[in-house]
């Protein structure tokens, strides 16, 4: 994005001094949670888990693939903010499926519960939530049609002027084809709504075997529709591919080229996607208000960002200089190259500046790829550089991991981690890092379609405006999206670390590009933030308790920085 484009300056936050070092503990053993994700292979990839709250208590639940097993739903009945995670197996009959390979929660008929796309190894299913977690499939006049392909990656947005969410389908490898696997990639389809239901899918060919896909606002906040980029896997498509993006602005999308678009044509061995705006200090200015990409792969993990002076989707590689790489295991005597999968940012520390998360594992047995591989946390000083904690951090496990969540799981401000493993037992650690920095966690509300606006973006920033990279981390810039990771979508709260902030500006630029006055509220608390007008309120309905009993704003400040 230009300079001269942005509405606001991002600015420098105040740092939380003597942070301690990650710490996480596995609560999975203690709490006999054994579930794994297995089968043959057409369960090599996938293994994803869906996080977000089905019974109204803002306490996250997990839904976990299962493969060849039946998937389970998981009920978070951790006992009060703060307390020790705490879980147990309530699956619905609906939702005890087979063939699972990943799901994403999302609000399709916006009545304010989540519902999920599960995908598979088969019919995809589109399941409407209800009360307490109970889930039916939506019924057949939503016209909804699952295919029966082998899905391995889902985005979604809404449209301008549509009741229902466009959904993006990303398909593996072609089964009945019989010159397969190799170059025997499938279709991939985009549902797009017809009023009330959804009209034939429109195939978005060439599918390259993708494993991960989002639509995401590249150019920033405010600056047009969410475009879909893929994340293709090289091992089946050899040849003549690459990762894509569609250019969602016509009524067929159209792929976009090095040519019309800028685009720089990229070849990996795609696994996941992961975007953030985050520091680029060669650039000399903080942020830009666009989001940078992480991109997983078999060998060198990849950190996209726009070129200097461009404007669109040209990206290079930025992930080496910054120690994010992370090709090699860190652990062990393996020195075979790694295989990323999910990836997810997030600030494990709250003292403002986003970490990385990266699940590893072998595809299964290839020879060339590390056997034991720990998963990755890549922990950003305030120099902006990336260091390994993955082992300091107690969540560097050699077993073969898929998909994952980083989400608040017992909502007392600190991003837990769930893992799910191939052949081996799934992973739920809990964050008990001490001496952290503050926080806010926020969810966007807003009537009609659209009920937790998607494509929106959340600008968080102290008051004063600073022009420097030194002194700690920036304001923060993020945008709602669903889709990316591997396989491994989440929904509810969106968390910021904050450092020493005690009062944060908030503003939000609404999914039609409306724009919110900045409002100041104290830190670490819980907030629904709902529209009316450009404007939003802060709704304390359906809030924890003692939050709403301690909630207070600040003043707005009137004092000249």
């Amino acid at each position: 994005m230009h300079a001269k484009e942005l509405t606001i300056a991002l600015v420098i936050l105040s740092t939380a001094p003597g942070l301690a070092n990650p710490q996480f503990i596995n609560k999975s053993e203690t709490l006999g949670i054994t579930h794994q994700y297995v089968g043959g292979w057409e369960h090599y990839v996938g293994g994803g888990v869906a996080t977000f709250d089905c019974n109204g208590d803002l306490f996250p639940e997990l839904f976990v693939a299962g493969g060849e097993s039946p998937a389970i739903l998981l009920k978070n009945t951790t006992e009060r903010r703060g307390a020790d995670l705490n879980y147990m197996e309530e699956t619905p009959d609906s939702l005890a499926l087979t063939g699972v390979i990943g799901a994403y929660p999302l609000d399709v008929d916006s009545d304010g519960i989540q519902d999920l796309m599960v995908l598979r190894v088969g019919e995809n299913l589109l399941m409407r939530g209800g009360t307490d977690c109970s889930f039916s499939q939506f019924p057949a006049n939503l016209e909804f049609d699952g295919g029966n392909k082998w899905t391995t990656a889902f985005s979604a947005t809404w449209e301008a002027g549509q009741s229902l969410p466009t959904l993006a389908i990303g398909n593996y490898v072609d089964r009945e084809n019989p010159q397969g696997p190799v170059e025997a990639c499938d279709s991939n389809f985009l549902f797009r709504p017809d009023g009330a239901r959804y009209g034939a899918p429109l195939p978005l060919d060439p599918g390259l075997c993708p494993l991960s896909m989002l639509f995401s606002n590249w150019r920033g906040a405010g600056y047009g529709q969410q475009d879909l980029r893929l994340s293709n896997d090289r091992q089946y498509y050899v040849r003549n591919g690459s990762e894509q993006m569609w250019d969602m602005s016509e009524t067929t999308p159209r792929l976009q080229t090095e040519e019309d678009d800028n685009w720089v044509t990229f070849s990996i061995w795609g696994m996941g996607i992961a975007s953030r705006d985050i520091p680029v200090p060669e650039r000399m200015s903080p942020k830009d208000g666009s989001p940078e990409i992480f991109l997983t792969s078999m060998g060198d993990q990849k950190l996209h960002t726009q070129m200097r002076d461009t404007y669109g989707t040209a990206y290079e590689n930025a992930a080496f200089e910054r120690g994010i790489s992370a090709h090699r295991p860190y652990m062990g005597d393996d020195g075979r190259a790694s295989t990323g999968w999910h990836a997810a940012f997030g600030d494990v520390q709250n003292d403002g500046l986003d970490d990385i998360f990266i699940a590893k594992g072998n595809v299964e047995q290839m020879p060339s790829s590390a056997m034991k591989d720990p998963n990755n946390l890549l922990v950003q000083d305030d120099n902006f550089q990336f260091h390994e904690m993955g082992d300091i951090a107690g969540i560097g496990t050699f077993e073969r991991s898929r998909g994952a969540s980083f989400t608040d799981l017992n909502l007392d401000g600190l991003l837990d981690l769930v893992v799910i493993n191939r052949r081996a037992p799934m992973e739920i650690y809990q964050n008990i890092t001490q001496n952290t920095g503050n926080w806010l966690e926020l969810s966007l509300i807003q009537n009609g379609a659209n009920t937790h606006a998607v494509g929106a973006w959340i600008n968080v920033r102290q008051l004063c405006f600073v022009n420097t990279l030194n002194g700690g981390p920036n304001g923060h810039t993020r945008e709602i999206t669903i889709g990316g990771g591997h396989a491994s979508g989440k929904a509810g709260f969106e968390h910021f670390g904050l450092g020493a902030l005690e009062v944060a500006y908030i503003q939000v630029v609404w999914p039609d590009g409306a724009k919110s006055d900045w409002r100041p509220v104290h830190t670490n608390q819980f907030l629904n933030l709902r529209r009316v007008g450009d404007d939003f309120t802060i709704d304390l309905s359906g809030q924890l308790t003692d939050q709403r009993a301690q909630f207070e704003e600040p003043p707005i400040a009137t004092e000249s920085c």
